[in-house]
């Protein structure tokens, strides 16, 4: 835990001096604020002694009192601009770090690790870390030069009320030390208990189905309440540590004010008051010595919260080195072979190696066929070339080059895969196909949909490839839905193909049309076709049979 906490004050620092150019913009804007408001000030002290002593207004000091209480808020307009930017910035710059990291370190690093705790990192820790941008690092300077430039002026009014100010000054940071050490505490728990609800929900909304079927809704419902109050108690700490930092702040303040009013009603009250307008202006002047302390007693807790949200984000895996884009075009110049050696994955120590030492090769522009029955490892070997899971042990090639050198955006493009239920969005039949290539035109997701046979029901639907159709495919067929995975396939004309029981689930006369579109897919391309159906296999008299995770047979695959 002492270690996580040193990379994320040290992730802290390091992005403090990122935005130090917006943090000195903010804080001169806000400090010119401050001048002007000294200059009001001392305008309404001179108006106000007038009035006391001769009962007329002073139109001039009141015009001046309003100039500075102008230029004040322009500047208070100005700073809040740029604290916005800088922290638009700052979220924008996080916010792609992060998706690079997480993009960059693929699923087979990331296995295990929940969607929903993901999305709290890229999404609600980096919300958290704004303040950090917006508040803290302006607040940090202005906490300073605010109080230091108030209290000279003051000193050279009048010394011992200045001492005064600069004495009550002093005890704001023991009362925010002794806040702040539960701020971070109770910040880190609060993100830990967001995680747990956002991962629960995700969790039950998916399979909310299964859920009313075994007559668990309310039980889950009661479990989702539990967690959801646990965020809220969780929550009401955070506040109250923040209200104890702000509760000191102004007793601090108030005891100043208080000696102040107390040193100058005893002078006014023997008559030894020297001057009237100093006196106001002193007063008047207080409250924005402190003004800046508080704002950084409240950006204090936005800094325990980007601590607290730094240890996820600094957690997070580094950018590995870029790969040349040469070598990623040699791998995939002439076709490519892929080849297993003595390959051994286990998802479960308990359970046995789901592979085991399996060998074989994949020769460039043929269709292997892979079988064996459920549990056999065929899914296991896809997700290895897909990328998902790295093996315990051997190596796996693409014309001799490791797939673990490969980085995964390269993998990526390498590879197309079509599954027994593809991933279907609630948009046009048009944009699910374009998921597979976002920068294709119109006539190559026209081209992809024929080679597919997608037109042959399309065409027959209201509004062509542009018919919107529902989450996971309603409104289709499996059929249908299974041409649109092959019409992915085709657009993205990737050297790689992947089938994993793509006719699963389907009857024979849908099987043979689909398998029709695979024949054509399959030209030219290296093709691993993991299925069952007795159909598939006349695709290729290249065979790997799997039995328990070990290869017991090939033919033509060797």
């Amino acid at each position: 835990m002492d270690t996580t906490k040193t990379v994320a004050r040290q992730w802290v620092r390091a992005q403090t001096k990122e935005s130090h150019g917006f943090t000195a913009i903010v804080a001169a804007c806000s400090l010119a604020g401050a001048a002007a408001s000294l200059v009001g000030a001392w305008c309404a002290a001179q108006a106000l002694a007038l009035a006391l002593a001769t009962r007329e207004l002073s139109l001039g000091y009141l015009g001046g009192f309003l100039a500075a209480a102008l230029v004040q808020a322009g500047c208070a307009i100005l700073a809040e601009r740029f604290a916005f930017d800088a922290g638009a910035a700052a979220r924008r710059r996080l916010r792609s770090d992060a998706m690079a990291r997480l993009l960059a370190a693929g699923p087979a690093m990331l296995r295990g690790a929940h969607s929903g705790t993901l999305a709290s990192v890229v999404i609600d820790r980096i919300e958290a870390v704004d303040g950090l941008f917006v508040r803290w690092l302006p607040a940090a300077m202005l906490a300073l030069a605010v109080p230091a430039m108030v209290a000279a002026v003051v000193l050279t009014l009048d010394p011992v009320a200045g001492a005064i100010l600069i004495g009550a000054g002093l005890l704001v940071p023991f009362a925010m030390a002794l806040s702040g050490l539960g701020a971070a505490a109770a910040a880190r728990s609060q993100f830990a208990a967001m995680a747990r609800l956002q991962t629960r929900f995700l969790d039950r909304v998916s399979g909310i189905a299964t859920i009313v079927l075994a007559g668990r809704a309310e039980a889950e419902a009661q479990a989702l309440a539990r967690a959801a109050d646990e965020l809220r108690q969780r929550t009401m700490r955070v506040l109250r540590v923040a209200f104890l930092s702000s509760a000191g702040l102004d007793c601090a303040a108030a005891v100043a004010l208080i000696a102040i009013a107390l040193r100058y009603g005893g002078q006014y009250a023997d008559g030894s008051l020297a001057s009237i307008p100093a006196a106001l202006f002193v007063l008047l002047a207080s409250p924005q010595f402190f003004a800046p302390l508080r704002a950084f007693a409240a950006a204090y807790q936005e800094r325990m919260h980007a601590t607290a949200a730094a240890e996820a984000l600094a957690e997070l895996p580094p950018l590995p080195p870029q790969t040349p884009p040469l070598e990623v075009r040699n791998v995939a110049a002439h076709g490519i072979t892929i080849d297993f050696y003595d390959v051994s994955l286990s998802w479960d120590a308990t359970r046995g190696k789901a592979l085991d030492g399996v060998s074989f090769r994949i020769p460039a522009g043929q269709v292997v066929i892979l079988a064996g029955p459920s549990g056999a490892g065929k899914t296991s070997i896809i997700e290895i070339l897909l990328g998902f899971v790295r093996p315990d042990s051997g190596r796996v090639t693409f014309n001799g080059a490791d797939i673990a050198t490969l980085v995964p955006q390269a993998l990526a493009r390498l590879t197309a895969w079509v599954g027994q239920r593809p991933m279907l969005f609630a948009a046009s039949i048009a944009e699910n196909i374009r998921f597979a290539k976002p920068e294709a035109t119109d006539d190559e997701v026209d081209a992809a949909a024929e080679a597919a046979r997608v037109m042959d029901f399309a065409i027959l639907l209201p509004q062509g490839l542009e018919t919107v159709i529902g989450e996971g495919g309603y409104g289709l067929s499996g059929g249908q839905a299974q041409r649109i995975a092959i019409a992915r396939a085709f657009l993205k004309d990737a050297p790689i193909l992947l089938l994993d029981e793509p006719t699963a689930h389907l009857d024979p006369v849908t099987e043979a049309d689909v398998l029709e579109s695979l024949k054509r897919l399959c030209a030219g391309r290296t093709t691993l076709l993991a299925s069952h159906a007795t159909a598939a296999h006349a695709f290729s008299s290249r065979r790997v049979d799997l039995r328990g995770g070990r290869v017991v047979g090939t033919r033509g695959a060797t």
